[in-house]
């Protein structure tokens, strides 16, 4: 089926195979820091470096959902999942949104411990060139991975390398108060803990607020959006295109549809033609795959139409909150006019905008009958 193969280019087996071996680059990484941290931190006596061992272990865990999902993500289309299942991309950033924020309620119980209970840790010079090297260790691989996660356009990749980032927040604030500590002998580390954990938990809820947007579904891209609309306008039959929608079934994967408007004596066979020209025009460039594309006939053999049209405009876009009027149609001969009113969120009430509409219209030209469609402000 032609839809299907469009849904596993090149591109996106590229993708995922970056996505897998950054993810396996981070267990490495984070397994060993597991392994030095908790000994330093058992021979120490240092709660905060115990908890930075166990917060590495939970990346080692993220990596790990970040691969799964990945290797879900890139089965093919099936009879119960259609359009793929690109989402399960969304759904493993939210399960690592879910164990940020775990590490980070459970370092900051034990944190609050430490300072209720306090105990006094034993720093020697191999511990601070430890925790000096797990710092330096974070920092690279959380940039390293933040950007392939950027350029690949992977959330989860994204959230990984924020933490690995965090991570060394929390490594670096560890090897202050052990340097506080050996100077002043006054110790600070749990309250830095505490701080830290109030950081991870700052961190997970972000993730999960953003990845659970995408799966509610989000506006699309505003720059993607207007490029889309930019080159289908450029098709002379086209007098204008409204309505993109664009369904996210995963990073590489939207599925989308448009509104454009022709002349109203088009035939069958051209705007056919029109249609299939702009749907592999859209998908060549932006791998957007058109399901649908739909039609207002726009009057061309009536001048009184368009001068009818001009004073419609005017009189629809003078009420607030009404931000665009598209599919304008006369029917002379039973008096209807049909067009489309996209109407904004941000109004009170949108129905209450659009009996104003039709109310104020009626006044103007009580022998006419208005079919108006109230469209959403779907996309930029």
């Amino acid at each position: 089926m032609e839809t299907e193969e469009k849904q596993a280019p090149a591109a996106t087996m590229d993708r995922s195979r970056t996505i897998i071996r950054t993810g396996a680059l981070g267990i490495l990484v984070n397994i060993i820091l597991v392994a030095f941290k908790s000994v330093v931190g058992w021979i120490s006596g240092s709660i905060a470096i115990i908890l930075d061992a166990v917060n590495n272990l939970s990346d080692v865990l993220s990596s790990v959902i970040t691969i799964v999902g990945t290797r879900f993500a890139m089965k093919k289309p099936d009879k119960d999942h259609p359009f793929g299942h690109g989402r399960s991309e969304y759904v493993a950033a939210s399960v690592i949104a879910v164990i940020i924020l775990y590490a980070g309620v459970t370092a900051l119980i034990e944190s609050v411990k430490k300072i209720i209970h306090p105990t006094t840790p034993d720093y020697s010079t191999p511990t601070l060139i430890i925790v000096a090297a797990a710092v330096l260790a974070k920092i690279l691989l959380g940039r390293h991975v933040v950007k392939v996660g950027k350029r690949v356009d992977s959330e989860t990749l994204i959230g990984s390398g924020k933490d690995a980032l965090n991570d060394s927040i929390v490594s670096f604030a560890t090897l202050v108060a052990a340097i506080i500590f050996l100077t002043t002998d006054v110790c600070i580390e749990a309250y830095l803990a505490a701080v830290i954990s109030l950081l991870m938990i700052k961190t997970g809820i972000d993730l999960l607020r953003k990845t659970i947007s995408q799966i509610l579904g989000e506006r699309p891209n505003s720059e993607k959006a207007k490029e889309i609309k930019r080159i289908v306008n450029e098709y002379p039959e086209v007098y204008g295109v409204y309505d993109l929608v664009l369904h996210n079934y995963g990073p590489e994967s939207l599925i989308g549809s448009l509104h454009v408007e022709v002349p109203e004596d088009m035939t069958v066979a051209q705007l056919d033609r029109l249609q299939r020209e702009i749907a592999d025009r859209v998908y060549d460039e932006f791998g957007v795959i058109l399901t649908g594309i739909s039609v207002y006939g726009r009057n061309m053999q009536d001048n009184a139409a368009a001068d009818l049209q001009k004073d419609i405009r005017r009189i629809v876009m003078s009420h607030d909150h009404v931000l665009q009027m598209h599919g304008f149609y006369v029917n002379s001969e039973t008096k209807d006019i049909q067009f489309d009113a996209v109407i904004g969120y941000e109004a009170p009430d949108r129905m209450a905008v659009y009996r104003e509409v039709v109310q104020d219209l009626t006044d103007h030209y009580p022998e006419y009958h208005f079919k108006i469609t109230v469209d959403a402000d779907v996309s930029d």
